[in-house]
């Protein structure tokens, strides 16, 4: 038997302890598991990410639609009424807050045209002017009658001039009264449903407050509302 030499042998020895080298489709297989491990790992964190943002935003969404609901519901009613008469311009602040319910009476007579070619009835200087169609003896006859005591009377129990107010009974369809007050009237608001505020045109309310009346505090020359304009700004 031929022996073999210490040279071979040690090179017989390395090439068995040598690490096997590793194929190029092996090589090829591992890299698509991977790209395919990483691409499904952010398709899935891109998935949850967009679903978390797309329920966050129908949220607000819904939120942000509430709120413009409600401020669209506020915006839309009226502010303001400005009477236009024979004498000029009349603007009003309605005290929506304090007499929601007559003012929204106000607002559909005004939207009807209920007030459309009103005279005023009554003018009662350093009291009220009256415009309507109704014939409201009661609140005119009670005020005038107490004139003279109306000075004695302590100055806290009177109210501003330049108040809207209507009267305190029950209104048909016809009957929408209107009163303008000219000067503090005590006990207002046992007579009147005050539902506003002259903020502009006092002088032309008392323009109509010194026009000649006959013994009734009726105007002797026709005095009315050609139209009124409801408006949220002036």
């Amino acid at each position: 038997m031929a022996r073999i030499k210490p040279q071979a042998l040690l090179q017989q020895s390395k090439k068995k302890k040598a690490p096997r080298s590793i194929s190029i489709p092996t090589i090829a297989l591992y890299s698509v598991v991977t790209v395919v491990m990483v691409f499904f790992l952010f398709a899935t964190y891109r998935h949850w990410s967009h679903r978390s943002i797309m329920q966050t935003e129908e949220g607000t969404s819904n939120i942000q639609v509430e709120e413009d609901f409600s401020d669209s519901k506020k915006s839309d009613v009226p502010r303001y009424a400005i009477f236009n008469t024979s004498k000029g311009l009349i603007t009003v602040e309605l005290y929506k807050e304090g007499s929601p319910e007559i003012v929204d009476e106000f607002i559909d007579a005004c939207q009807k045209g209920h007030f459309k070619g009103m005279l005023f009835q009554r003018v009662v200087k350093h009291f009220v002017i009256q415009g309507g169609d109704s014939e409201n003896h009661a609140v005119i006859e009670d005020w005038t009658s107490r004139e003279k005591h109306y000075n004695q009377l302590e100055k806290r129990l009177k109210h501003e001039a330049f108040m809207l107010g209507t009267s305190n009974t029950k209104h048909d369809k016809e009957g929408f009264d209107i009163f303008i007050t000219t000067a503090p009237i005590p006990d207002l608001n046992a007579k009147l449903n005050v539902f506003g505020r002259v903020i502009k045109g006092e002088d032309i309310v008392q323009e109509i407050e010194e026009v000649d009346t006959d013994e009734h505090y009726r105007p002797k020359s026709r005095i009315g509302i050609i139209d009124v304009t409801l408006k949220q700004k002036i």
